[in-house]
């Protein structure tokens, strides 16, 4: 599926975010930025970018039960950059007895033995309760980066792309959406990628799989949404030029995967709107 693109100068593009984070930090009189590297592509990308500031840059490791594989792709990158940025330092923060302590202390809560909050005729899926607990290891990386970003005076950087911030809401609510400036989010993931080996970015975060590393398995982001993301970026291409699913020529495929997205952007719009406020001004005198 092909997406109508502008042929992107990703030198100038390099060069234009990393002066972008520089002139933007100063004027927020931080000192630098930090964020957490997990072994794929978008943060490999942002935390180069930070590092080309020359401003310091604090990379956290916050292992939860984290593959291998994942660990290994994080920590090879690390030792690229800090070979080349003597701007970058970095920090294991292993969570996962901190996760593993929530996990257990609020399974208690939801067991079903009428116990607990939720007692048998209000029983909670153990898919369901896995899955909320996925958020939270985003919740408990997004403290941490907090946590660093106040004692030194540092900006916790974002890693979402457009596909994933501003198509499909492929985040979690105040976990990794949870970010005080955004570098690659008007960049679709195949732009990313492009940006990635315009910077150095290691062959084998370049290849490997996209995954949010928010669960046990080796389940990707593919597995999760039931579309790649060349296909989300075709669907979304699709429906800002005001395209509709009626027209002729379109293949079985393409229409699946617009209405994969079209129930992601949908059922994820609270995340990319303003929170609701209600307002009192026509009760007050």
């Amino acid at each position: 599926m092909e997406v109508a693109t502008k042929t992107l100068n990703y030198n100038a593009i390099s060069e234009g975010i990393s002066e972008w984070l520089k002139d933007y930090a100063t004027k927020a009189g931080a000192k630098g930025f930090v964020l957490g590297v997990s072994g794929g592509i978008d943060s490999a990308v942002v935390s180069a970018l930070c590092a080309k500031t020359g401003l310091p840059l604090l990379i956290l490791e916050m292992p939860i039960h984290q593959g291998t594989a994942e660990v290994d792709r994080a920590k090879n990158h690390i030792t690229w950059l800090k070979e080349n940025y003597p701007n970058v330092t970095s920090k294991v923060v292993d969570l996962t007895d901190v996760y593993d302590g929530l996990y257990n202390t609020i399974a208690m809560e939801v067991s079903g033995d009428g116990s607990g909050i939720f007692t048998k005729d209000t029983p909670v899926s153990e898919e369901d309760y896995d899955f909320s607990m996925a958020n939270s290891r985003s919740r408990l990386r997004m403290l941490t980066l907090y946590q660093y970003s106040g004692m030194l005076g540092l900006l916790v950087a974002g890693t979402g792309n457009k596909v994933e911030d501003f198509g499909i809401g492929f985040y979690t609510k105040y976990g990794d959406g949870g970010v005080d400036i955004s570098p690659i989010a008007d960049l679709m993931k195949s732009e990313v990628y492009a940006l990635g080996a315009e910077l150095g970015v290691h062959s084998d975060i370049l290849t490997a799989a996209p995954t949010d590393g928010l669960h046990d398995d080796a389940r990707t982001d593919e597995m999760q949404i039931g579309a790649t993301y060349d296909e989300l970026e075709y669907a979304m291409d699709f429906r800002a030029n005001g395209r509709d699913t009626d027209e002729d020529g379109l293949t079985e495929r393409q229409i699946e995967v617009i209405r994969i997205y079209d129930k992601f952007h949908n059922s994820n719009k609270h995340k990319m709107e303003s929170i609701p406020v209600f307002e009192t001004s026509k009760f007050r005198k």
